[in-house]
């Protein structure tokens, strides 16, 4: 609620009314936050009634305004402007596992920045917390909880294995505990309140000084200079201090692609999986699209008589939604891609073993549209293909694996057998041509080697001479002319 408090000057005349906004009071503290505050000033000429009406308008105004973040200056806070720009870009079409990374962000910026007025902060206050983040204090998974002897005695005697429900039942697991591993210390504390014993008689705690990564500090200055920018463009604050600090350089590493003859070793380990998983690593390599594009895929896609597929959707998981339908990435995610007729028979091959599938399972499966469903049917969950190429790769004792790497093993081969930047961006689904090559710049360069080598092959093959044929008697005379006209060449 809005309270006004009128001013007069030394005759008793009403000049101006303060209007002030209640605005909270601070989390941490309790103490009352310094309300919003503005001045009205009474025209020359105006009775002291119509200007108190005035003034109630110019109030109730002004509260609307604190309350939808619509201030007119910088002196609202940085965190209450921040929250009021998070609701506008959800409003606006921001995706929603952004806006998770954004809020993840903004937690760790709000220490540092929340108490401040957008008017007040400078580069110099930018710098300074990311001088802050880079410190081991700023992350807050340091601390780890160890297991002592008494945990397992204890589960021993109560004829417990590795999953004790706790007070909510909710299952706990203690097989990071059994490997040595260490646990949040929430976790813990869940687990010693669940059995009934002192945390400090089962646990153990243990400093790591890990710090965060470069990358998750640009995401906070990024988180920064979306809200400042904002608030540059409404004309709350003159200029965007974030454009003028100075964050740390992202990590920048290069595409990580499988060899030709790993990916033929991939390929024959393969043939003793699952129809299924087979299909999928096969789509993965042949197509380049994203993981979650690819459980994205429904049958209704798939044109068999062109021998393509159409991505118009992915797959994604957020902890608040589950497994939810999204948009691709960009605009020029939503593409139609060419496969090789090898592809479409093997996709042809998996339809009519799900279609056996299916029937086995009978009710128990749950109608799905999409090409690679989860085990009964349904969405699939993007991280079991993660976690299946996780055993996969030991099973086979194969490299590294993950979705990713598939994507740019097509592109890698594309550029090394000379294909133009333009046609490969389109089939990855970037925003522009500018995107491929300056992901794949590394990549680029070492195909551009190989091609520069093979032109070298070729070119300094035709320029060798040819053994001369000694029973053809003008063959050798002509290479002796060849000789002597190179010797005169030379002394000329």
């Amino acid at each position: 609620m809005a309270y006004l408090q009128a001013r007069k000057n030394k005759e008793g005349e009403v000049v101006s009314y303060s209007i002030r906004v209640y605005k909270g009071r601070d989390p941490r503290t309790g103490k009352q936050l310094t309300p919003y505050t503005m001045t009205w000033r009474v025209p020359t000429g105006w009775s002291e009634k119509r200007a108190r009406k005035e003034a109630e308008k110019q109030a109730a105004l002004f509260e609307q305004q604190c309350r939808e973040g619509y201030l007119s200056d910088g002196r609202q806070t940085f965190a209450q402007y921040a929250e009021y720009v998070l609701e506008l870009k959800e409003r606006t079409g921001l995706k929603h596992l952004t806006l998770i990374h954004y809020r993840q962000s903004l937690k760790r910026v709000l220490p540092f920045l929340g108490h401040m007025k957008l008017g007040d902060i400078r580069p110099q206050h930018l710098n300074y917390l990311y001088q802050q983040l880079a410190l081991p204090q700023a992350r807050e998974d340091n601390e780890k909880a160890l297991a002592r002897p008494a945990l397992w005695q204890l589960l021993e005697a109560r004829g417990l294995g590795n999953r004790v429900l706790d007070r909510e039942g909710r299952h706990i697991s203690v097989e990071r505990l059994r490997k040595g591993e260490g646990v949040k210390p929430d976790t813990a504390q869940r687990l010693a309140e669940a059995l009934g014993a002192p945390y400090s008689l089962l646990f153990s705690t243990r400093r790591e000084e890990r710090c965060l990564s470069q990358r998750t500090i640009v995401n906070c200055h990024l988180l920064v200079s979306v809200v400042l920018g904002q608030a540059e463009r409404e004309m709350r604050i003159a200029l965007n201090p974030a454009r003028r600090a100075s964050p740390p350089k992202g990590e920048s590493g290069d595409p990580n692609y499988f060899q030709e003859e790993e990916v033929g070793q991939i390929l024959r380990a393969l043939e003793s999986e699952s129809l299924k998983w087979k299909t999928a690593i096969h789509l993965l390599l042949v197509s380049g699209c994203r993981r979650g594009e690819l459980l994205g895929l429904k049958w209704d896609h798939v044109d068999w008589e062109n021998g393509q597929i159409h991505i118009d959707c992915t797959l994604l998981y957020a902890g608040d939604r589950g497994v939810y339908e999204g948009s691709p990435k960009t605009r020029d995610s939503v593409r139609t891609i060419k496969l090789p007729q090898e592809t479409m028979c093997l996709l042809e091959e998996y339809r009519q073993w799900q279609q056996a599938r299916k029937e086995e399972l009978g009710d128990k499966w749950e109608e799905s549209p999409y090409v690679f469903p989860g085990e009964r049917g349904g969405r699939m969950n993007p991280s079991q293909l993660g976690n299946w190429l996780v055993r996969f790769q030991k099973r086979h004792n194969l490299p590294h694996l993950n979705p990713h790497a598939f994507r740019h093993t097509m592109t890698s081969m594309l550029f090394f057998h000379g294909v133009d930047s333009v046609s490969i961006s389109h089939r990855l689904g970037h925003s522009s041509v500018s995107t491929t090559t300056s992901i794949y710049s590394h990549v680029m360069k070492e195909a551009e080697s190989r091609i520069s080598d093979c032109m070298a092959h070729v070119l300094l093959s035709t320029r060798a001479p040819h053994a001369p044929d000694t029973e053809d008697e003008p063959q050798e005379e002509f290479s002796t002319n060849r000789e002597e006209s190179g010797e005169n060449l030379n002394k000329s």
